[in-house]
């Protein structure tokens, strides 16, 4: 019987907006750095690592630039059929992609698994998590960055609603018909408030520094994240207590190791060791 999972229609959704990219990474490496922060080139120079929902390799391609012995991708969307090229593209020789649900996937374990931008998408996140902890070898390292549900009302309570309703469209509708008009005032916004960054009173306007962050770049960015909102089946923004209780309630974890922190004032990052 064909897999008509939640997750599976997530992958799909996905994967339709990752094959209809041009080819190569869709993000800067100050992004790549900011995603990753605190792990730093000297935590992935000559390890092993494991990225869960890669997508189309973009990240893993600013990866290579670390020098890593060796990097694996997993995805559940033909996404995967765009990673296979990035890659080969990057000249990158020790690396695979795998097609697989990340929830059930099971490896020998890696000095470094990471998951960006992907449980919260998941219909169990915790399960994604659990995935992080499942192939982090003893003594390695995990970081996960997630939506948080602190500094997204307007998200939540505005294009939520819409989310849940256009997410079964057809993705080009979403993406032309729906994301981009819907986007364009954000993109004004965002640009001028970057204008005006020494302006205090500021800081009190809504997604003020996701705004001077996403600022940076171009219009189609803007679209894609937008579409990356609308697409998706399943969205959950996690609290930074839902994030507390997991690292505290995993044994295997070195609770001196555990970070959580806020980036942009909407999303979280976290990690730790593996004992």
């Amino acid at each position: 019987m064909k897999d008509i999972s939640l997750d599976k229609k997530t992958a799909d959704a996905f994967a339709f907006s990752w094959n209809n990219l041009p080819l190569g990474t869709i993000y800067t490496f100050e992004q790549f750095t900011d995603w990753m922060a605190p792990l730093k080139k000297e935590d992935i120079n000559g390890k092993q690592i494991l990225e869960l929902g890669c997508g189309n390799a973009s990240l893993m391609m600013h990866l290579t630039k670390w020098s890593p012995s060796y990097i694996e991708g997993v995805d559940l969307g033909d996404s995967v059929l765009s990673a296979r090229i990035n890659m080969g593209k990057a000249n990158f020789i020790n690396q695979k992609v795998v097609q697989v649900d990340l929830t059930k996937y099971q490896s020998q374990g890696f000095d470094l698994v990471y998951s960006i931008g992907v449980i919260h998408h998941l219909k169990i996140p915790k399960k994604g998590f659990e995935a992080v902890l499942r192939n982090t070898k003893p003594g390695g390292r995990f970081h996960v960055w997630v939506y948080a549900r602190e500094g997204n009302n307007l998200i939540i309570y505005l294009v939520e609603p819409l989310r849940k309703l256009v997410s079964r469209f057809n993705w080009w509708i979403i993406k032309y018909l729906i994301a981009t008009p819907l986007v364009s005032p954000f993109y004004i916004y965002s640009k001028i408030i970057s204008l005006f960054p020494r302006y205090k009173f500021l800081r009190e306007f809504p997604l003020y520094e996701y705004s001077l962050w996403i600022a940076k770049r171009e219009f189609s960015f803007f679209r894609h994240v937008a579409f990356d909102q609308l697409v998706t089946p399943a969205t959950t923004y996690i609290s930074r207590e839902t994030i507390k209780s997991w690292l505290a309630e995993f044994q295997q974890i070195d609770k001196d190791s555990t970070y959580i922190i806020m980036r942009n004032g909407n999303s979280w990052k976290f990690g730790g060791k593996v004992k």
